[in-house]
């Protein structure tokens, strides 16, 4: 089996070498094409003013000046001689859940693998804040993902359709198995943060403020907060299909057929 890894926190982070760490639990043969820097928040997005500047770094190793997804195109149109069977995107600093997979990088790279017509897995891992630093316990997805990972391989998928994995932020023994689940809810709590530069012009961040959560049973969010592993289908089609009948009646169309 031949397995593209890509990710959104760049070619050098932790959770990129825990991914080979899993994907070489399943296959000999592991391709990475990488972000050269950091790429979170930036979705599925391509570059299409500036061109992309590929470097490699050893064997079967690649850094793109370029977002997640325009590293799943390059491995699969120009790096690799081979479509993979496999594409895997993360381990990502930090759980991907709720409406946070509209801004994820690393859900954008299971999202392009899924349209170039491969099977695609995105991968996140939790954590803690302490003393102002990220505590990731990367030995529970490394633990847990290559089982997992071994049996979602063999699912009978809908085209289209790829699967979120999210661990939990406790110890690997403290797991309390995998749960299928729904998108959840989050408070949308970005902010604006105004300051001056030397010269007193204005620049600003974006931010997260504290951010509540309806903790519904079913759903990514309550599963990694009783400690179990979220997976969750999502899908390519954004359509819905619930208020089609509505749109077209406001049209004077009728119901549609």
């Amino acid at each position: 089996m031949r397995i593209l890894l890509t990710n959104d926190d760049g070619i050098h982070a932790e959770g990129l070498a825990a991914l080979e760490r899993i994907a070489r639990t399943l296959s000999d043969d592991v391709w990475i094409v990488a972000p050269e820097t950091d790429q979170s928040g930036l979705a599925h997005s391509l570059s299409l003013s500036e061109p992309l500047r590929l470097r490699k770094i050893s064997d079967k190793h690649f850094a793109l000046r370029g977002t997640p997804t325009d590293c799943v195109i390059m491995g699969i149109r120009q790096v690799m001689d081979i479509k993979p069977d496999l594409v895997l995107s993360g381990v990502n600093s930090g759980s991907n859940v709720a409406d946070d997979v509209t801004y994820s990088g690393t859900i954008a790279g299971a999202i392009e693998g899924t349209m170039q017509g491969v099977r695609s897995f995105a991968l996140s891992q939790a954590y803690l804040y302490e003393d102002g630093a990220r505590i990731v316990p990367w030995e529970v997805c490394e633990t847990h993902a290559p089982a997992l990972l071994e049996k979602l391989m063999v699912l009978d998928l809908p085209e289209g359709t790829f699967l979120n994995l999210n661990f939990p932020n406790c110890r690997p023994d403290e797991v309390d198995g995998a749960e299928v689940t729904m998108q959840g809810k989050l408070a949308f709590n970005l902010q604006v943060d105004a300051r001056s530069d030397g010269r007193g012009f204005p620049y600003y961040w974006l931010k997260f403020g504290e951010r509540a959560g309806a903790f519904v049973e079913g759903t990514d969010i309550h599963a990694l907060k009783h400690n179990k592993i979220s997976v969750t289908p999502l899908k390519l089609d954004l359509t819905d299909y619930s208020v089609t009948d509505r749109v077209a009646r406001a049209l004077g169309y009728g119901a549609r057929v």
